[in-house]
């Protein structure tokens, strides 16, 4: 990562739009039984276990954490998760990964679910850039951010010797 970064977001801001986002998750699913978060491997999963705590702290439905490996450098689908599509059939569906650039991630994440009925899917992200190439549309948004192409977005999520935090460079 170049020497010249800037912080976005503090462990503490990231919180609070943890805690922000996971009540409006609870808005929209208030009348559910079971609620599956879908992380999409590592930051997106990271941010889908804090959001399951919050969530498991307000709301009364069950939350199911589901991790989803994505090949991103593909030309093509190819992903594998860590439960059986059961768990997730028939059920309301919350996508998450923590920056949206151009929405081929999170493109390929819903691809993991368009053969297995479900309510409904909705999509969270930390940090939006608004460089979509892809239709896709986020639901929930932590820090939206115009950005320029060449910078990068960087989160610091759970890592050993580092407090969390959001870097633009």
């Amino acid at each position: 990562m170049p020497n010249a970064k800037v912080q976005i977001l503090t462990s503490a801001q990231i919180a609070q739009k943890i805690n922000r986002i996971a009540y409006q998750i609870l808005e929209d699913n208030l009348e559910e039984k079971e609620v599956v978060l879908a992380g999409i491997w590592d930051r997106g999963y990271k941010l889908a276990e804090r959001l399951k705590k919050v969530l498991e702290d307000i709301a009364s439905f069950k939350v199911i954490l589901l991790k989803i490996e994505l090949e991103k450098q593909q030309s093509k689908l190819l992903a594998s998760t860590d439960l059986a599509e059961s768990s997730w059939k028939g059920k309301a569906i919350i996508l998450v990964d923590d920056v949206l650039n151009s929405g081929k991630t999170l493109a390929y994440g819903l691809g993991v679910f368009l053969n297995t009925p479900h309510k409904k899917i909705r999509t969270v992200v930390l940090i939006d850039r608004s460089h979509k190439i892809f239709p896709i549309a986020t639901d929930f948004v932590g820090f939206q951010l115009a950005t320029i192409l060449k910078e990068h977005v960087h989160v610091v999520l759970d890592v050993p010797g580092e407090e969390d935090a959001v870097y633009l460079s």
